[in-house]
């Protein structure tokens, strides 16, 4: 069985046009690849959406599209991203083929003649006679009803120890399936402990839902996972024979910093093996541009040229002590980012520490007290010391038109102040 996987379509209002122009490429390969069956894993929706919002229209028009082409699944995915009810409108939707909304641990059959038959209770005792292909679903699960019913600081144990329950309990229905020549496919929505995020950050807490060794206990010949925006696989032949997870990865491209390509999977499902392979969508093209100071317009200009930025979502991050913040040109770097799609300029400020030092207030002298700070704040005391014997010797009228004989250079007593010397002088 050819079966076409979307996950984490986030129709939204920002992420709309994102959304729905990899979506609709999205649709327009699978249906020249002849995909039999369509497989949403989860987050269709960035957030609850108003019936009359476009992203709402835009969603539904494209699913309609899926549903014109072949049956389709929808899975549940995150309640802060799909609130509970909000596939529910899906099940009203027409088409040339149904459309089944899975918002709870049940198996569903989908059967020789193209329909969807659930499960009464969380799995099939018995398979249709008709089936065609076994689907267990497993949609995201809500930590908050698992606290409230384990305890807070139990709920990560027991919300990992229920899953691998469930999921080696659709085992023997899998093998049941495989063995009357049926393809077992399994679809959730959560996140495997090891996987990579999409910004490379390995998921290894306590509180994630699933282990590799659990999805693989379900007997399920593939697993298509959504949630995580990055695509990722596993895979083993054992005595059920080649299994694979795999994570389809976001439909689009939705944050800054995102690693790997984008696009859906195209899985070929028998009862003994299954394949699958990633077929690309348009994801708008990112661009990080990153200072560790002040940014170096001249380099700006460079980098700008060198990786052409045009028709691209550009982010420029700098990193400025809190008195160079103000000397940041934000207006001169948007015009040189002005062929950029999206610009979005950031900036980190590290604020001005003092640090205390112990005693001071006891010593009597101002050079000792100086000499003290200079100390803890390891910083040269010498320079400042001259500035200080030069307040105490002569009238300011005097050092101000030293100064300016000088030509502003900061010369006092033969020491030379720098900037970073006369930042210090004022914070002592």
């Amino acid at each position: 069985m050819r079966i076409a996987h979307f996950s984490d379509l986030h129709f939204g209002t920002k992420t709309l046009g994102e959304a729905d122009r990899c979506l609709a490429a999205a649709i327009d390969r699978a249906t020249a690849l002849g995909a039999q069956v369509a497989v949403i894993s989860g987050d269709a929706t960035d957030h609850a959406l108003d019936l009359h919002a476009p992203a709402a229209a835009r969603l539904l028009a494209q699913v309609r599209r899926l549903a014109d082409l072949c049956p389709v699944l929808m899975l549940q995915g995150t309640y802060s991203h799909e609130p509970a009810g909000t596939l529910a409108v899906f099940r009203c939707l027409g088409g040339r083929h149904p459309i089944h909304v899975a918002d709870r641990i049940e198996q569903v059959a989908l059967t020789g003649s193209g329909r969807w038959v659930a499960s009464p209770e969380w799995r099939f005792e018995a398979l249709p006679t008709d089936a065609a292909a076994l689907f267990s679903c497993v949609p995201a699960v809500n930590k908050a009803t698992v606290a409230a019913t384990a305890g807070a600081a139990d709920a990560a144990q027991a919300l990992g120890e229920q899953l691998a329950r469930l999921l080696a309990g659709f085992a023997r229905a899998n093998r049941r399936a495989r063995g009357a020549g049926l393809p077992t496919i399994g679809v959730s929505h959560g996140t495997v402990f090891g996987c990579l995020s999409e910004h490379g950050v390995p998921m290894a807490g306590f509180d994630h839902e699933f282990t590799t060794s659990t999805l693989f206990a379900a007997e399920a010949q593939a697993f298509m996972l959504g949630h995580i925006h990055r695509h990722q696989s596993w895979t083993r032949q054992g005595l059920a024979g080649r299994q694979a997870i795999a994570y389809a990865g976001s439909i689009g491209r939705f944050h800054f910093g995102e690693e790997g390509e984008k696009g859906f999977l195209l899985w070929e499902v028998s009862a003994e093996a299954a394949h699958f392979v990633l077929e690309v969508t348009p994801a708008r093209r990112t661009i990080d541009i990153v200072f560790e100071g002040r940014p170096d317009l001249e380099v700006l200009r460079d980098t700008v040229a060198r990786l052409d930025v045009a028709g691209a979502s550009v982010r420029v991050r700098w990193t400025v002590a809190e008195e160079d913040h103000a000397g940041v040109d934000r207006d001169a770097i948007a015009r040189m980012l002005a062929g950029a799609a999206q610009t979005k300029l950031e900036s980190r400020i590290v604020p001005v520490v003092r640090t205390r030092a112990a005693g001071i207030s006891r010593l009597a002298r101002m050079e000792d007290k100086l000499r003290e700070w200079a100390r803890v704040s390891q910083v040269n005391a010498e320079p400042l010391l001259a500035c200080l014997a030069a307040l105490t010797q002569a009238a300011p009228e005097d050092i101000a038109a030293r100064l300016l004989e000088e030509g502003g250079e900061a010369e006092v007593e033969g020491a030379v102040l720098d900037a970073s010397d006369r930042s210090e002088a004022r914070e002592a």
